[in-house]
């Protein structure tokens, strides 16, 4: 087995994991957290449903060697099953995301298999995935569900989606053909990129370090751990699991700090990087199946755009955001926006279920800065306060209330 490497990302030059300008780096540092919740609400970040099968005697390595190893794998071909559960103890909508919204959703004006709704649903609970890639032109992910498929083709300058359930096709072609490579919006980016974020903000706050060996998808894989120095985040640890043969990132896990369950807990369960045969980039309406072009689609609801967006923007209750000012640094950095009254932490403005929505996930706060809400995942939290300040980040509701009190 590698023995830890217990080098962390001091400045020492037996552990450091560089990159990047120290300006570059903080600003990563304050956006990865909140990114990874948004890769979590729309990634194929995906979970073993096999338990590791032993700790295999791989060659020695350095953390910074690690992170390299990542940063230099490159392989475009591959299939395989992968899982991804999903936790962000956010509280179930039901369906009330619909009524939020003016005239509700579905009906004509919409598609159930555009990728922009349909991916939504890796958001929460536990999912079973298939991918096929073959460089950047033709990609596959199919997401299995309780005798129901719903499938992604991108085949140079075709995008099809297939939801078998309400057998509606949803199409989109680039003008320019295959060079534009358009990928699917909404459709989730990968292990490697999930730990490539995090990564990037490893600092003078972080430990990074080699955890020893495992065996994911039945391949050896070194165990990177990457950890916050600092007390007051919700992120516990992020742990990625790298292929010893090619540095690929066969699993990514991501802990709170308050224990339980991961927040993101995600990988393969089997993984081949040989060519897919090109029958799996093909794809042809089944008969009889409803085809919505996105032109068309983009036509039909044009109209209700700016209706939309009067909604959103009283729903958000931010009127005008004035500067952001960053207190703190590395994983406790915490966001400070000046909206002004139109966002006070008063709800009674907002429409009733926005209200129950918002309500179901607050908790009231005070302090010397008067009083305000905080509203609660188990990553990202944020603290409204009644005089129109929000203050955001991958902390604990203790630190908003605290950089609240700081800043007054």
């Amino acid at each position: 087995m590698a023995p830890n490497d217990s080098a962390e990302t001091t400045g020492e030059a037996t552990g450091e994991v560089t990159g990047g300008s120290v300006g570059r780096r903080k600003a990563a540092r304050y956006i990865v957290p909140v990114a990874v919740a948004g890769v979590a609400a729309a990634t194929i970040g995906l979970v073993p449903a096999l338990a590791d099968s032993g700790d295999p005697d791989l060659p020695a390595i350095t953390a910074q060697e690690l992170v390299e190893k990542i940063a230099a794998s490159d392989e475009q071909q591959l299939s395989g099953t992968l899982k991804i559960s999903t936790d962000l103890g956010l509280p179930s909508l039901g369906g009330l995301t619909d009524s939020l919204l003016p005239g509700g959703q579905g009906g004509a004006d919409t598609s159930s298999a555009a990728p922009e709704a349909k991916l939504t649903e890796l958001a929460s609970g536990t999912h079973t995935l298939r991918l096929a890639a073959d460089g950047p032109d033709r990609q596959r992910l199919s997401v299995l569900g309780k005798g129901s498929e719903y499938s992604v083709v991108h085949n140079g300058a075709d995008v099809w989606a297939y939801d078998s359930a309400s057998d509606e096709v949803y199409h989109q072609r680039a003008e320019g053909g295959d060079k534009d490579h358009p990928a699917p919006k909404g459709v989730p980016g990968t292990p490697k990129e999930m730990a490539e974020e995090a990564l990037a903000a490893a600092d003078k706050t972080t430990s990074v370090t080699v955890d020893g060996t495992t065996r994911v998808a039945g391949r050896d894989a070194y165990r990177l751990l990457i950890k916050p120095k600092q007390s007051g985040s919700t992120i516990g640890a992020i742990r990625v699991a790298v292929d010893a043969a090619n540095g690929v990132p066969l699993k990514f896990t991501l802990a709170p700090s308050g224990g339980g369950k991961a927040v993101v807990d995600a990988g393969f369960t089997q993984v081949d990087f040989a060519k897919p045969d090109a029958s799996s980039f093909s794809f042809t309406p089944p008969k009889g199946a409803r085809v919505t072009e996105a032109d068309e689609l983009a036509e039909r609801t044009d109209g209700k755009a700016d209706e939309l967006g009067a909604f959103q923007k009283e729903l958000s209750g931010l009127g005008d955001l004035g500067a952001v000012n960053v207190i703190g640094e590395g994983w406790t950095a915490i966001a400070e926006i000046k909206a002004g009254e139109a966002a006070a932490g008063d709800l009674s403005g907002m429409p009733a279920e926005a209200q129950g929505l918002l309500g179901a996930f607050g908790d009231k706060v005070s302090g010397d800065f008067g009083s305000g809400t905080v509203f609660k995942t188990r990553l990202v939290n944020a603290l409204l306060t009644d005089d129109g300040s929000v203050y955001v980040g991958a902390v604990t509701k203790d630190a908003l209330v605290k950089a609240a009190d700081t800043a007054r």
